[in-house]
C-alpha cells in the first residue's frame, strides 16, 4: 500500500484518451447551452415550493444515530492517539479522509443535508449549553448577518491545506489533535453565537448542506420532507456573504489534488511547493468564475446580487461532480481498509470495480455537473433577466464552464 502526501490512498486510476474525453465534455456542454436556450425560455423550476411529501423519519431513529455519531468520533479521536503511530494501521486517518471526507458526498447528494442531522459536534454543544445554563439557540452574542459562509470557507480550506500541502496529513496522532482543535472551535463558537453558528462556521455541514440541495430529498417550505427534482432543491439555495469562496474553494483544492497526482505535477513535494500550488490553483479556479459572471448591470432597476453571487449555487453541481470524480475509486477501495481494520477482514478487493468502470463514471460525473450546472445558471438568468438579455449573459459564463470542464476532465483521467 502506499501512502500519498495528501490524505489516503492506495491506488491511481488508468486513463481513457483524454484529449478525445475533453472535448466530447466540452460539446456536450456547448450542446445542453444551446438547447436551454431554444426551448427553456421562462422559469421552470419551482424551488423550495416542489416536491411530494413523504413519511417522516421516527425521531427516535435521529436520536440514537446522533448518539452512535458522537461515539465513533470520540472513538476515533482516541484510536488516533492511542492506537498504532503507523497510518496503514490505525482507523482514524482512514475514517477522516475516506468514510467521512469522501462518503459525505454520496450520502448527501441522495439523502440531504445528512451531517446537519447528525453532527457530534450540535450533540456536544447541546449537552455543553444544558451544563453551563446557555440558551443553545441564542447563546449569549448575535452573529452579524455579514459573516455568512465565511468561516466555513476557512475551515475547508485549512482541511484542503491540511490534507494536500502538509508533510503527513495522515498521521494519526495529527488527525487526532487536528479532530480536538476543531470541535473546541466549533463548539466554542456555537457556546458565542448558538446553533446557529454550525450552519455558517461548520464546513463539513456546510458542505453537506450544498450537497444536500441537489437529493432527491428535501424540505419544502412549509418544512415537510419531500420527493423532488433535485434542480428544485439547487434554486433554493439562495446568495449570501462567503457562499462564492465555500464553492470555489471545494473546486480548487480538488482541482489541485488532481493536478498533484499528475505526470504535470513535476515539483518537489513538501509544504512550500504544496501550499504554493494549492493557492495557485485555487486563484486559476477563481479567475475563471469572476470572469465568466463579473460584468457591469446591463438592466437597470433589477434588484438582485452582484452577479458572482447570484450564480454561486451553480458550482455546487461542478463541486460535487469533481468530488465524484476524483474520489470514487478511493472510496470503493480504500473504503475497505475501515472495515479490515475494525472487523479483520481480509486484503482490498481491487477486482470490486474494473478500470473502465472508474473512468466511465469520472468522465459522466464531471459531464452531469457542468450539465446541472448550466440548467441552474440559464433558470437563474431567466429570473433575473429578460429572456433576449439572460442569454446573453450566460455567453461568458458558458466559456469558464467549458474551460473547468476540459481541465477537469484532463487532470482527472491522467491521474
Amino acid at each position: 500500500m502506499t501512502v500519498l502526501a495528501h490524505g489516503v490512498g492506495t491506488r491511481g486510476d488508468l486513463p481513457v484518451p483524454v484529449g478525445a474525453a475533453a472535448l466530447a465534455a466540452g460539446l456536450v456542454l456547448v450542446g445542453t447551452f444551446l438547447v436551454l436556450g431554444r426551448l427553456w425560455r421562462t422559469p421552470r423550476l419551482r424551488g423550495a415550493d416542489a416536491g411530494r411529501p413523504l413519511p417522516e423519519p421516527p425521531a427516535l431513529l435521529t436520536v440514537a444515530t446522533r448518539a452512535l455519531v458522537l461515539v465513533a468520533f470520540v472513538a476515533v479521536i482516541v484510536i488516533g492517539l492511542v492506537g498504532p503511530p503507523e497510518t496503514p494501521d490505525n482507523l482514524a486517518p482512514w475514517v477522516l479522509y475516506v468514510n467521512v471526507w469522501v462518503g459525505i458526498v454520496p450520502v448527501s447528494l441522495l439523502l440531504g443535508p445528512v451531517w446537519r442531522a447528525v453532527n457530534p459536534l450540535r450533540t456536544l454543544h447541546a449537552g455543553l449549553s444544558r451544563l453551563l445554563r446557555i440558551d443553545p439557540g441564542r447563546g449569549v452574542a448575535d452573529l452579524s448577518p455579514r459573516v455568512g459562509l465565511w468561516p466555513a470557507a476557512f475551515a475547508l480550506g485549512a482541511f484542503g491545506w491540511l490534507e494536500l500541502a502538509h508533510p503527513e496529513p495522515a498521521d494519526p496522532r495529527l488527525v487526532a489533535w487536528c479532530l480536538i482543535g476543531y470541535a473546541v472551535v466549533q463548539t466554542g463558537a456555537a457556546l458565542v453565537f448558538g446553533r446557529s453558528w454550525f450552519a455558517h462556521g461548520d464546513g463539513l455541514e456546510v458542505w453537506s448542506t450544498l450537497l444536500g440541495s441537489l437529493a432527491p430529498v428535501g424540505r419544502r417550505r412549509d418544512g415537510r420532507l419531500v420527493l423532488r427534482n433535485p434542480l428544485d432543491g439547487l434554486e433554493t439555495v439562495h446568495p449570501q456573504p462567503g457562499l462564492v469562496a465555500v464553492v470555489l474553494v471545494l473546486v480548487g483544492t480538488t482541482a489541485f489534488d488532481g493536478l498533484s497526482r499528475s505526470a504535470l505535477w513535476t515539483v518537489p513535494r513538501g509544504i512550500t511547493w504544496g501550499t504554493v500550488g494549492l493557492l495557485g490553483v485555487t486563484a486559476v479556479v477563481v479567475v475563471l468564475y469572476l470572469a465568466g459572471t463579473w460584468r457591469a448591470d446591463p438592466v437597470r432597476g433589477v434588484d438582485r446580487a452582484p452577479l458572482p453571487v447570484a450564480f454561486a449555487h451553480t458550482i455546487i453541481p461542478i463541486a460535487a461532480g469533481y468530488a465524484i470524480a476524483h474520489y470514487f475509486s478511493l472510496l470503493v477501495f480504500d473504503g475497505q481498509q475501515v472495515f479490515r481494520l475494525a472487523l479483520g477482514t481480509g486484503p482490498v478487493d481491487y477486482t470490486l470495480v474494473g478500470t473502465a468502470t472508474i473512468a466511465a463514471v469520472q468522465l459522466a460525473a464531471i459531464v452531469l455537473g457542468h450539465i446541472a450546472a448550466a440548467v441552474g445558471a440559464h433558470e437563474r438568468a431567466l429570473r433575473l433577466f429578460p429572456p433576449s438579455v439572460a442569454t446573453r449573459i450566460q455567453y461568458p459564463m458558458l466559456a469558464a464552464m467549458v474551460v473547468l470542464t476540459c481541465g477537469a476532465v484532463g487532470l482527472v483521467l491522467a491521474a
